[in-house]
């Protein structure tokens, strides 16, 4: 409300949409580092679980939704996941080309953190509207979330995925550029069998 007691409009192109970057459930394609445990099929079903509730907590949080898709098309993520979110090809290179791509104001995630829940991505938005970056860190060395209301190529170019200095390097490269970025409390993924101790609902 103004001060005139009047409802205040929110430009609505400020509003960032999370964007999930998700592969297709198929057998032997997704969870790779879960299959010795658990078996292609296994791996598969903790990854159907964990893509399933990022995208619920994601709708539930009010805002827009997209998912970055690979490994199948529009129409076979559409029957997994519903109409509620908008669907675009990742397309190709690596994670960081994939990254770059991404459009601000966003907040873009991962579908193996099961910690997410509408709050968080309602604290990340919140966090955009006075910082240009917002980070998740992850238990692992990487991050679960990045927001940004700018271009942030530089924090995606050359980057060493898949280590545990992931984040340690982005907030380096942040502080080069002199941009403070909110930090949202460190959450863990789920990538190695040990790590559905906490999560067990999450299991094959």
């Amino acid at each position: 409300m103004d001060c005139m007691g009047q409802p205040v409009m929110v430009d609505s192109m400020a509003i960032p949409r999370i964007v999930i970057f998700a592969r297709l459930p198929v057998p032997g394609e997704c969870k790779t580092r879960l299959i010795p445990e658990y078996g292609p099929e296994g791996a598969t079903k903790i990854y159907r679980s964990l893509l399933l509730h990022t995208v619920e907590q994601a709708l539930k949080s009010g805002l827009p939704v997209e998912i970055r898709t690979t490994g199948g098309c529009a129409a076979e993520f559409r029957k997994l996941l519903g109409d509620g979110p908008t669907f675009v090809p990742q397309g190709d290179g690596d994670l960081g080309a994939k990254l770059a791509r991404v459009e601000h104001p966003a907040l873009v995630v991962g579908s193996d953190c099961p910690g997410v829940i509408p709050n968080l991505f309602v604290a990340a938005a919140t966090a955009l509207a006075e910082r240009e970056v917002v980070i998740g860190p992850a238990s692992d060395g990487g991050y679960y979330l990045i927001g940004f209301n700018r271009d942030v190529a530089f924090l995606f170019d050359d980057m060493e995925w898949s280590t545990d200095r992931v984040f340690e390097e982005t907030m380096a490269r942040l502080a080069q550029a002199q941009v403070a970025p909110a930090v949202l409390p460190e959450l863990a993924d789920v990538d190695e069998p040990e790590d559905l101790a906490d999560w067990p609902e999450f299991g094959p």
